[in-house]
């Protein structure tokens, strides 16, 4: 008979399923990134703070072009003042987004050329139509501003504290925007229904576009 063949002892299996009594390291959670993709083709953590970067600065653009276009019609009327007051808020934001900008070296839209007269333009145009539709491109164009700055703030993590308190701040400031409008009786516009729904799907437009040109 051959000899009897022993059989090599069984590794003992540890309690969390791992080999020879040792457990393994417990992984840490993962705390929540900025922009971390989730699936194949998603954009990277950098590209998606380049995009917000990019928006933002030309939004902030684009806003300080409308109140522009609203003062060289209303300089001299009784919104004049409540109107620079907002502009000057816009000028603080957009010097900030310059700076994040150059920091972060993004490279700023390539349709700043173009918001520079849309922006001027629609100010002007809804100051022509009176105090009320000047008020009413405010609170169209501010909704819109309320609802991108949620989304961004939701999409940063730890790691973007700062930017994202920038923001958080710069939104609580677009929607005291959005109420002075409101109280200025932007919904007694002509049209403004209408007037309102154009604005805003010229403004959510505007956003795509920047984010990606």
């Amino acid at each position: 008979m051959s000899p009897k063949t022993e059989k090599a002892p069984r590794t003992a299996m540890a309690e969390d399923g791992s080999k020879g009594g040792r457990r393994s390291p417990a992984k840490a959670p993962a705390s929540r990134r900025s922009g971390r993709p989730y699936l194949p083709g998603d954009l990277t953590p950098a590209e998606t703070l380049a995009r917000m970067i990019r928006v933002d600065q030309a939004g902030e653009y684009g806003a300080r072009r409308i109140y522009e276009g609203q003062l060289a019609v209303l300089g001299r009327s009784q919104a004049a003042a409540t109107i620079r007051r907002m502009h000057e808020q816009e000028l603080a934001h957009l010097e900030t987004f310059d700076r994040l900008i150059t920091e972060r070296r993004v490279r700023p839209t390539l349709l700043q050329p173009v918001w520079h007269v849309a922006g001027f333009a629609l100010g002007a145009a809804t100051a022509l139509l009176g105090e009320k539709a000047a008020m009413a491109c405010t609170v169209a164009v501010e909704e819109v501003i309320d609802e991108h700055y949620a989304g961004q703030a939701e999409r940063l993590g730890e790691d973007e504290a700062e930017l994202k308190a920038t923001i958080e701040k710069f939104r609580a400031e677009e929607l005291e925007h959005r109420d002075i409008g409101l109280e200025h009786d932007a919904e007694g516009a002509p049209a403004y229904p209408v007037l309102s729904g154009a604005i805003k799907a010229g403004s959510r437009l505007a956003i795509w576009l920047s984010e990606r040109l």
